[in-house]
């Protein structure tokens, strides 16, 4: 169940809090972000070729767009990049002492984004669903460190992370009558010892994979939620992982330095692939 395959660097940094990595399939590159550098860093595997992105606030995501440009979840709300780079708020919401975190864009083009407290005071996080025109919907209203977001194969689960909780928790989605997200209930539990789960993404086994923060690992848990891989790490905080490459099976993981200080791995804070891990999904851009 424990291996430890090789690790190749997709991009040497010192990314204080690396996070969100998304493969953009319109443009054939990575998109990653340092959540407190303000930077959205994007990575084109075929020719090396790197961007950075800086922006004007802490970005906890960014994601494609479908008409070029990206969704950005900021310290004050939503914003959007136009393909020309031109920057407008889709969705402003400041709330002192908050920022975003994690997001996804589900299947019917929405997207799913989660905000947290700068001191991870308890439910002082929400998790909401902005639609293509920015409007927003609170579905969960008290969490704290909301973070991994991702659907099943068939879009009829959602599954998402509120770290401290040390659980995966699962919804059913009903998509008869509009998008009806509802009965949470754990998939998975992270005991104690062996880290908290961060960021997650799902491949077209249905299986999760989530990053351990703290855990020094990557793990993959079955569509019964049973735990079958565990992939270790050469460094304590792993943040989140994605399937990307031009046929969807090279793992992609971001990481961390916050909080290491001198003790920092070598490969702390830098992006790292490994290649033919699984199988992945296709991931929609954000249709606002």
């Amino acid at each position: 169940m424990s291996t430890r395959p090789s690790l190749e660097i997709a991009v040497r940094a010192n990314a204080v809090l690396g996070e969100g990595p998304t493969w953009d399939a319109a443009a054939r590159r990575l998109i990653w972000v340092d959540i407190l550098s303000s930077r959205v860093h994007t990575y084109d595997p075929a020719t090396g070729r790197r961007t950075t992105l800086a922006t004007e606030q802490h970005v906890g995501a960014a994601k494609p767009r479908a008409g070029g440009g990206l969704v950005v979840n900021l310290r004050d709300g939503i914003g959007v990049y136009g393909a020309d780079g031109g920057f407008d708020w889709l969705l402003r919401e400041a709330v002192p002492g908050r920022r975003g975190n994690d997001a996804a864009v589900a299947p019917d083009g929405a997207l799913w984004a989660g905000t947290m407290r700068y001191d991870e005071t308890a439910g002082g996080g929400t998790l909401s669903r902005i639609g293509a025109d920015g409007s927003p919907a609170e579905f969960l209203p008290e969490v704290t460190v909301s973070n991994g977001i991702g659907w099943s194969p068939d879009g009829r689960l959602m599954y998402y992370i509120d770290t401290p909780t040390r659980r995966i928790d699962v919804f059913d989605v009903d998509d008869a009558d509009g998008p009806v997200v509802a009965g949470r209930r754990p998939f998975a539990e992270v005991e104690k010892g062996a880290g908290f789960p961060d960021g997650l993404c799902v491949d077209a086994d249905g299986a999760v994979w989530v990053a351990l923060w703290d855990g020094a690992a990557i793990r993959r848990y079955a569509p019964d939620g049973t735990l079958d891989r565990v992939v270790e790490l050469p460094f304590p905080r792993p943040t989140a992982c994605a399937f990307g490459g031009a046929d969807l099976t090279d793992l992609y993981l971001t990481s961390a330095r916050a909080g290491l200080g001198a003790f920092a791995p070598p490969l702390a804070g830098s992006l790292l692939v490994i290649e033919g891990a699984g199988q992945g999904l296709a991931q929609p851009a954000f249709a606002g």
